[in-house]
């Protein structure tokens, strides 16, 4: 327990970074900055999804499948390697952007993802194998690899096309689509369900099944939504809008299986869990009506001029739908220790960052008034994340050296 613990708040030293980071970004708007922009943003973005995220998730896979299973030396091999790759690029995106010393440490963690795949396949205990929380990490697990073909991609891409093309916005889109809503959505869906059988609570397998086929079918379908702005043949806008359309099937099953437990969860999980949860449900709900929504030609078209629909769209998935499960979930497995006060700095500071950025996008698109101050009054408001995450870290970090 102790080892997870100490993941874990990796996992938050890395959300920290990145956090900060978004408030340094943030400056550049109010100040005039000695640095790259798009450099910090490559750091901030790989920090956030192959740090935090992916730290956090799989500590918590670790914990629920392999703590009976005495294969912590390989473990640990792993984690290790996988936290120099993401130092690496920590040290080396702000600085010099795609290139050399960013490119050796991204491909190492590639290759760090693909040993821990080899790793959760290979020793994952037989008990589980038939499970439909199993079933949906091996599956996200599947996602997270196939994701790897976008990162592989950019090297050539750019050697030959360049960042201006259209094929190195698309193998970004490629690797953070199934990253986003393959590896990181369906991960957290499978931890849920771990709870219900932990709780003996019976998953109806119709339902199970039905939901598991849709979902997989709107993960491939719904990528085509992140090719739209291209203005490609009209197949790909149906491909897009039938895969947008079989999402909002698929976790309408998932919500009924979720609606069946919730009368055992609310006696078994603890408030602060029982409200994350469901805020995180509610986002979920929200991230689905805006992929169907962008599968409209013209609201398609308007994500690619507003670049701040997209920024929301992405913070409102990771700060939002993401990170509120995360914390859900490393509560209950007494990874972390939650306090009312910081998650509600947490999220006041991410439902104003959020509306201060979804009303520029809407002020550009819309003509609504501008107010000098936005840029001010979301600096601030952007502060008060990793202001929660680090009264969290240090909490935790106290927690465990008393335990």
């Amino acid at each position: 327990m102790q080892l997870l613990k100490k993941h874990t708040n990796i996992a938050l030293a890395y959300f920290l970074l990145v956090g900060l980071m978004g408030v340094f970004l943030r400056l550049f708007y109010i100040l005039p900055i000695p640095a790259n922009y798009r450099f910090i943003v490559h750091a901030h973005s790989h920090v956030a999804l192959l740090g935090w995220v992916y730290i956090a998730l799989i500590t918590l896979i670790y914990k629920l499948y392999f703590s009976e299973v005495q294969k912590t030396q390989l473990y640990k091999r792993i984690i290790w390697f996988t936290n120099i790759c993401i130092l690496g690029m920590l040290l080396s995106f702000p600085f010099q952007g795609y290139a050399l010393f960013s490119i050796v440490f991204s491909t190492l963690f590639l290759l760090a993802t693909y040993w821990l795949g080899w790793f959760f396949f290979k020793h994952i205990p037989k008990k589980f194998k038939n499970t439909p929380s199993y079933v949906c990490i091996k599956a996200s697990i599947w996602y997270m690899l196939f994701s790897s073909i976008g990162p592989w991609t950019i090297g050539g891409i750019m050697s030959t096309l360049g960042s201006t093309s259209i094929w190195y916005k698309l193998s970004i889109y490629f690797y953070l689509h199934f990253q986003y809503n393959g590896w990181f959505i369906l991960a957290l869906v499978g931890v849920l369900f771990y709870l219900l059988e932990l709780f003996s609570i019976k998953i109806e397998q119709k339902k199970f099944k039905n939901f598991f086929l849709l979902i997989n079918l709107s993960i491939v379908l719904s990528f085509f939504l992140s090719v739209l702005w291209t203005k490609p043949p009209a197949i790909f806008y149906i491909l897009a809008a039938i895969g947008a359309t079989i999402q909002v099937m698929a976790f309408l099953y998932f919500f009924r299986i979720v609606q069946n437990a919730w009368p055992i969860l609310k006696k078994r999980l603890s408030p602060i869990v029982l409200k994350l949860l469901k805020l995180s449900g509610l986002l979920l709900f929200v991230k689905i009506i805006f992929q169907l929504i962008s599968a409209i030609p013209y609201f398609a078209n308007l994500a690619f001029h507003y670049k701040d629909f997209v920024i929301g769209y992405l913070h409102w998935t990771f700060l939002g739908v993401v990170s509120l499960c995360l914390f859900a979930f490393l509560e209950h497995f007494k990874l972390v220790r939650l306090n009312g006060s910081i998650m509600a700095l947490y999220i006041i500071g991410f439902v104003f960052s959020e509306f201060l950025i979804f009303y520029k996008a809407m002020q550009l698109w819309l003509r609504w008034p501008a107010f000098s101050e936005h840029p001010i009054l979301l600096l601030v408001i952007s502060a008060l994340i990793p202001l929660a995450v680090g009264a969290l870290m240090t909490k935790n970090f106290y927690s465990k050296i008393k335990v």
